[in-house]
């Protein structure tokens, strides 16, 4: 670690995608306020999971990282929760039990409530204001008063973030996560299709195999793994006097960990070398992710490697391409042996939603299952080539029976996307097709 880095030395880099906050004043109060407040994730935590994403660098396990385009503070309840959890365990158990490989799961959650955008203002009907920027920062509604950036929304950011996480945890350990339960995380609108009936095989599968360790002899009551399950929680560290007012100093190490959650990522429009984003996630010991597009080139994802894991320490680095489908079999292979050759230690995961987003006929934003499917193709293909692992996936979904994405095999069309379009901000995966989408990914895991 660089021994002049502080919380608050990204100050002196230049910082991408900051809001304009209306006071000034108001925000220094706000962040001194939340460093008050006690840690949302402990350190312990952080270390587990860069243990638990070593073994995916090393090609033994792999990265299921998957929730919202940006948590809401209006959807806000355990239901909507739950169902989020459903299909991420439904994911994780149709890869753990079709291929054989450990998954690692890391929920989009308890704290993505910040987007960056590619303007800072939007236009409707001539009138320009301020982008929305999640509810961090502002509100969706397109007038002058909700447009304003408002510091208090930090601190409501904050209390939902830590009611979210006591709810996974009681989840995920209290008994939601028991594999005896695997037909219960089936919702009814997923069980009916295709995809619901496939995963019934699996669950009936499961029960099989635990009656089975039963008869001979194995105490399945006994083994803790049967019965929780661990689920970290991540977000992107885009607004940074937040992340910084929630970094403490460990008080086993000594070492800095941002307690905002247990991983954080850098996204495409904020990995500058010399900038504030870069900098400040170099600094804390957290396991730490950055996006990479089609635009970066194989020098600059390894001077990204030095800047943000230095000590190559296993674990510690999560490379998440968003290439776009026709674009990621001609880009990706150049980085994959530029890292493999520098020897740095990487879990590679592959996020196939936002190199192919387009606008619809309807004037949607929206994406399109074949393209997602194509692209996670393209990355097992490039891993193939280049003799690596295809490491993970990077997934934008919800457990709600949204409209947003084209596609999958019960075929959303154009004219349906105005049924049950609900995002904050870019469109997601329902439950079937994320269901769907893990199928497949254990397809070509199978392969591998």
């Amino acid at each position: 670690m660089d021994t002049t880095w502080s919380p608050s030395s990204w100050r002196d880099r230049p910082a991408a995608q900051q809001p304009e906050w209306a006071d000034p004043g108001a925000l220094d109060a706000t962040v001194k306020s939340l460093a008050t407040l006690p840690p949302l994730v402990f350190a312990g935590e952080a270390r587990r999971l860069t243990a638990d994403l070593a073994k995916v660098a090393a090609g033994e396990a792999f990265l299921l990282q998957a929730g919202d385009c940006a948590e809401s503070f209006d959807a806000f309840s355990a239901d909507a929760i739950r169902d989020k959890l459903k299909v991420i365990l439904q994911m994780s158990v149709v890869l753990m039990y079709s291929s054989g490989v450990p998954v690692v799961k890391v929920g989009r959650i308890a704290g993505q409530f910040a987007k960056p955008r590619s303007s800072p203002t939007e236009t409707v009907d001539g009138v320009s204001l301020p982008s929305f920027r999640g509810h961090m920062v502002n509100d969706i509604d397109f007038t002058d008063a909700a447009r304003v950036a408002d510091p208090e929304r930090l601190l409501t950011a904050y209390h939902q973030s830590a009611s979210t996480l006591n709810l996974v945890r009681a989840f995920t350990k209290g008994g939601f996560g028991d594999l005896s339960r695997v037909h219960a995380w089936n919702q009814e609108f997923v069980a009916s299709s295709l995809e619901g009936q496939r995963y019934e095989e699996v669950a009936s599968g499961i029960e099989r195999a635990l009656r089975f360790m039963a008869a001979c002899g194995i105490d399945t009551e006994a083994t803790p793994q049967l019965h929780t399950v661990d689920v970290s929680t991540s977000h992107e560290a885009l607004i940074l006097g937040y992340e910084e007012a929630l970094t403490r100093r460990d008080s086993l190490t000594g070492d800095w960990y941002d307690c905002s959650a247990h991983m954080l990522w850098i996204g495409e429009r904020t990995r500058q070398l010399d900038g504030a984003h870069v900098h400040f996630l170099s600094g804390v010991g957290n396991p730490v992710g950055c996006k990479v597009g089609p635009t970066v080139t194989p020098d600059e994802v390894v001077a990204l490697c030095e800047a943000l894991n230095p000590d190559r320490i296993p674990g510690r680095l999560t490379l998440i391409s968003r290439m776009g489908a026709d674009k990621v079999e001609s880009a990706l292979p150049p980085l994959l042996r530029a890292v493999r050759d520098s020897g740095h230690p990487v879990a590679w995961a592959c996020d196939p939603m936002h190199g192919n987003t387009f606008t619809a006929p309807s004037g949607r934003k929206t994406r399109h299952f074949d393209d997602v499917l194509a692209e996670i193709a393209g990355f097992f293909a490039a891993h193939r080539e280049a003799g690596t692992w295809p490491g993970g996936v990077h997934i934008e979904l919800t457990g709600d029976d949204v409209t947003e994405c084209l596609g999958g095999a019960e075929e959303i069309l154009d004219e349906h996307l105005g049924t049950r379009y609900e995002t904050m901000c870019d469109p997601r995966l329902n439950a079937r097709q994320s269901l769907d989408l893990a199928f497949r990914v254990a397809e070509l895991l199978q392969q591998r």
